[in-house]
């Protein structure tokens, strides 16, 4: 990344506008609060809690947070200790005052309490962002307190991982704080769903503009991890957060010997529009689908269902029209970036009031939910030497994926930071913690597919250079990051 780069440009002015509307909500909430409206005050206390969220995540980017409590006030900007002291000072004037009966798509005294775990638990690399993390007792202890309270409350963790990310997820006990979409706002989008699908593929048959757009892959080393871990067994059938069959192809369509989109045009099954449903986890090989008739019809059968094929590589197949058949392999060759290569997340469900690629998903973003919190658990007790601790969290974790008992994750029998560092993988992938953890682990120097940069001031991304000159009139008020 460079400091001219539109993604981190893009996210640095989200954030920090964000930022700007939770400062002047709690500037005029206050007010409000101070005359007496009890609505206001656990407004306030809310878009505090609002504020260190954006601010961790500021951090998190960037290594540093902006102090400012009246809209007319200049920042200040604190980096190391200082930050985390102030984003703690803020989360602790709240925690015990904020409400908790508005979740999950509010900030709540739970998502507070894990905002704290959060930042307690990874304190050791916003101190020295590029050094060796020095993981102290205390802030390991904190992390203990405020994950007990939360796994004695009422959340329980899912027994089918992937309802988390489904339509009706927002009810779900496992679900902490999320981004509460339900499909009534145009912008309710549902990127998490399409960024890796097949642009060849059409989610949900009753609306034909729904779209993969191939844009993300699963790295062939990130799949490794399931595989090492499960040996001669496929990790679809070890590990029921790996996969979960949606698309049921009969027996007799299987074997595609022989078949090509030249000659399938009987190679089909009929199913209700609503009622089809894409595989979930991590997509591998030949995928199935519903195909368009030359006029941009969807193809049905005589009583109206729609017909599904296996879906026709349209977009990088050229004259001689193979199906999408997703390889493991993914790099940044010719053959290697085709629009079929790498296996895909999908996690989420395609909601079903979301009538294009983008928008109406009733499906919320998760945040912060249970299996999360198990993982700090787990992390700060192995940190801390309790090994026995560790291993139980995670063993509650994997056990509790049950819905489907042929596929629950077994109890693992021992526990070391590698271990849980791959059990944190395969229980947030698509989730947006992978460079969380790999920094925090000490593994983000490491060499996967396609970067081989070892250079520890790239842990945090490039201070956006319009904002870097934005600010030039203040002299020293915003410095570029090490490294760029």
């Amino acid at each position: 990344m460079t400091p001219s780069n539109s993604l981190v440009g893009s996210t640095w002015t989200q954030i920090t506008l964000t930022l700007s509307r939770a400062v002047i909500a709690a500037e005029r909430l206050k007010l409000e609060a101070e005359k007496g409206n009890a609505s206001a005050q656990d407004g306030y206390y809310e878009m505090v809690a609002m504020k260190a969220y954006l601010n961790m995540l500021a951090l998190d980017n960037w290594g540093l947070v902006f102090k400012k409590e009246l809209s007319g006030e200049r920042s200040e900007i604190l980096r190391g200790q200082e930050a985390i002291e102030y984003i703690e000072s803020e989360l602790l004037s709240v925690v015990d005052v904020i409400n908790n009966d508005k979740g999950p798509g509010r900030i709540t005294r739970d998502a507070v309490k894990a905002l704290l775990a959060r930042l307690y638990l990874n304190a050791a690399v916003y101190r020295d962002p590029y050094g060796t993390p020095n993981f102290q007792r205390q802030d390991m202890d904190k992390v203990i307190q405020y994950t007990n309270d939360i796994i004695s409350g009422p959340y329980s963790l899912s027994p089918e991982y992937f309802d988390l990310f489904s339509d009706d997820n927002h009810t779900n006990p496992e679900l902490i704080f999320a981004l509460d979409q339900r499909g009534v706002l145009e912008t309710d989008h549902q990127r998490w769903a399409y960024w890796s699908i097949s642009g060849d593929q059409i989610p949900r048959p009753e609306f034909p503009n729904t779209r993969g757009t191939d844009a993300v892959a699963v790295t062939p080393d990130f799949y490794q991890t399931w595989v090492n871990a499960y040996g001669n067994v496929d990790p679809a059938d070890a590990d029921a957060r790996f996969f979960k069959e949606n698309t049921v192809i009969p027996d007799e369509l299987k074997d595609l010997t022989g078949v090509t989109p030249m000659n399938d045009s009987e190679h089909y099954y009929c199913v209700e529009p609503t009622e089809f449903e894409i595989d979930r986890g991590i997509l591998r090989g030949v995928i199935w689908g519903p195909r368009k008739d030359g006029g941009g019809n969807i193809l049905t059968c005589d009583d109206g269902k729609v017909r599904i094929y296996p879906v026709i590589n349209r977009r990088t197949s050229g004259a001689n029209l193979s199906y999408v058949d997703h390889t493991r392999n993914v790099d940044f060759t010719g053959p290697g970036s085709l629009h079929n290569t790498g296996y895909r997340f999908s996690k989420y469900q395609f909601s079903h009031s979301a009538p294009n690629c983008c928008s109406y998903s009733s499906v919320d973003i998760v945040l912060i939910r249970l299996g999360e919190i198990y993982l700090m658990r787990a992390e700060a007790k192995l940190r801390s030497g309790d090994n026995a601790g560790a291993l139980a969290d995670i063993n509650s974790l994997r056990t509790s994926r049950n819905a489907r008992p042929d596929q629950t994750p077994a109890a693992l029998s021992s526990i070391d930071l590698d271990i849980l560092f791959r059990e944190s993988g395969f229980e947030l992938y698509w989730e947006g913690f992978r460079r969380n953890y790999q920094i925090r682990f000490g593994k983000y120097e490491d060499n996967w597919t396609e970067k081989t940069d070892s250079d520890v001031h790239k842990r945090l991304f490039p201070i956006p250079q319009q904002a870097v000159d934005g600010a030039s009139s203040e002299d020293g008020f915003l410095v570029q990051n090490a490294g760029y």
